[in-house]
This record gives structure tokens, C-alpha cells and sequence, in this order.
């Protein structure tokens, strides 16, 4: 069946804060028709500069379809699109997201080290970090962490693209409809196929056949739709060899974010103007989507 150029594209994001040539910033292309979600193409980009410039076009078909109409696009972004709330009050600054993402983004990475390195110190062994609520439900890393990972320089570096591109986060801010943004995290996705087991490294040394073993077994669920998603990913031969021999997982990560835009897009077709993000969400912290919603306390 081909692909409907009507309907919005998706795409997963695998985001770096400060990509190179060796560890590029991997966009997943595709489309999702029913409960089944195409993978249609990888890009790749060394700058932050290019890959803003791609995020801020409008009207452009991403595609390639022949008369330059698109659907727009909803994307899934492995980056925190905000900070834990009791960091923003205890630290003083703004609890309006736009406001505190601009105060934010003024700073520099070692102010930010500063800051959050005090914070963590004046705080008991075992709770240094403040966690957002979706962290839990999510195992995601606080959002404030400025080493392994460095997410909090991901969304230093990331979440400014994203409002200077003029695109909608849903529950957050508003702005272009045509092109959504929403939190993802690969890892969520990944630990439902292969719990606590391992599928990628960066450092060669650590690049195993158990890992390799692993990447196989995580697009075979994908593909076979074997996750609470309920979506089953659709791969050429030469796309399924690209995402195993990739040892860095970065490529897959991007195709874990793809299916979980993919997850959203569909909620949103059913009638959800969140994308499937919880009604109740924090809208200074935000939520990352397909992550289980909390029950309200009583």
C-alpha cells in the first residue's frame, strides 16, 4: 500500500547536544497507516544549526511528494522538554514554561552546573536529584542530570530549536498545528521487549554479540507488534540490517521514538487534542508520551 501523503508524517528523534559527523543527530521518517508504521527513510545531521533549519520549514514536504503538499509532521523527541518543578521554584525561576525554557536557555552549561550541582549538594545522599512526575512511570533520568546522561544540555540545546521553529508541544506551548512535538524515550519502549538487558554502546569495546543479539530481538518485537503500543513496524531488508548493525543504537532509538509519535498521532485521530499525554499533566514539567498516566492522590 503506498504511503498517504495526506496524513502527517511522523518522525522519531535521536537527539545529541552536540552533534558531530561520528554522532549525528538521527531523524526516523515514516507514516503510520492503521496499526501499521512504515519506516521510510533515516537522516542524519553534524550541526544544530541544519537540523533547526529543518524543524522551522513549513510547507515543505519532507517526504518527497512531486507538488510540494504535506500533511505536516508529529515527532517524537528522545530529549526532556522541561525541568522538575520543586528545581524551578527552589532556584527561583519562572514556573510559566515559555518563561523558564527562555531564562533557561540564557544561561550557560557551566552556570547550569553550578546551580544544579549546589542544588544537589544542600539535598541527602540517595535524593540528591528532583524528578518530574512522569520519571516514575517513565524510568526515565531526571531531567536535571547534567552527566550520564547529560539530559539536562539536551534540553538546553534541544528545546530552544523547538520554539524558535514556531512548532506545537501539546499541554505546553502552542504553535504551528501542522507540526507536533512530543517528549519520547526510547528506553521506555525498549525495556517492555527486553527488560533490563542491553542493545547498544558507543564505546567499541563494549559493542558485544549479546548486545547485537539484542537489537535483533527488539526489531523482530517491533515488528511483529509485540508491545502494549499495539503497532507493528514495517521494514525493507536492508532497513532492519541498518538498524542491528548499528551498534550505537542510535538509529533504533530513533525508530523506538517513530513508533511511539506513531502511538500518538493515533490517539490524537481517535480525538485527542494532548496526543495521548495524560489530561493532568504538569504543563511546566511535561510528560513524555506512551508513558503511563499517574492516578490522582485519593
Amino acid at each position: 500500500m503506498a504511503p498517504d501523503v495526506t496524513a502527517p508524517m511522523l518522525l522519531g528523534c535521536d537527539f545529541s547536544s552536540s552533534p558531530s559527523r561520528r554522532k549525528p543527530i538521527v531523524l526516523a521518517l515514516g507514516q503510520r497507516q492503521g496499526a501499521r508504521v512504515q519506516l521510510q527513510a533515516l537522516q542524519r545531521f553534524d550541526t544544530l544549526t541544519a537540523f533547526g533549519q529543518w524543524l522551522a520549514e513549513p510547507g515543505t514536504s519532507h517526504h518527497g511528494s512531486q507538488d510540494g503538499s504535506h500533511g505536516g509532521w508529529v515527532g517524537g523527541f528522545d530529549l526532556p522538554f522541561g525541568l522538575p518543578r520543586e528545581l524551578v521554584e527552589t532556584l527561583g525561576w519562572p514556573t510559566d514554561w515559555l518563561a523558564c525554557m527562555q531564562h533557561y536557555r540564557s544561561l550557560g552549561r557551566e552556570q547550569i552546573r553550578t546551580q544544579f550541582a549546589a542544588f544537589c549538594d544542600a539535598r541527602p545522599v540517595g535524593g540528591k536529584f528532583a524528578h518530574r512526575a512522569t520519571d516514575g512511570p517513565a524510568g526515565s533520568s531526571p531531567s536535571m542530570k547534567w552527566v550520564n546522561p547529560p539530559v539536562a544540555y539536551m534540553l538546553h540545546a534541544g528545546v530552544p530549536l523547538l520554539i524558535d521553529a514556531g512548532v506545537h508541544l501539546p499541554g505546553l506551548h502552542a504553535g504551528d498545528p501542522s507540526r507536533v512535538a512530543l517528549e519520547a524515550y526510547p528506553g521506555l519502549l525498549a525495556r517492555e521487549v527486553l527488560q533490563r538487558r542491553s542493545y547498544k554502546s558507543d564505546d567499541r569495546a563494549k559493542q558485544t554479540p549479546d548486545r547485537l543479539i539484542a537489537r535483533k530481538d527488539l526489531v523482530n518485537a517491533l515488528e511483529i507488534g509485540q508491545t502494549r503500543l499495539g503497532l507493528r513496524l514495517k521494514l525493507s531488508h536492508a532497513q532492519r540490517d541498518a538498524l542491528v548493525d548499528d551498534a550505537s543504537g542510535d538509529s533504533l532509538d530513533a525508530v523506538l521514538c517513530l513508533v511511539q509519535a506513531a502511538w500518538a498521532q493515533q490517539r490524537h485521530t481517535e480525538g485527542d487534542a494532548l496526543y495521548g499525554l495524560p489530561a493532568g499533566l504538569d504543563a511546566l514539567e511535561g510528560w513524555i508520551v506512551t508513558a503511563p498516566a499517574v492516578p490522582a492522590a485519593g
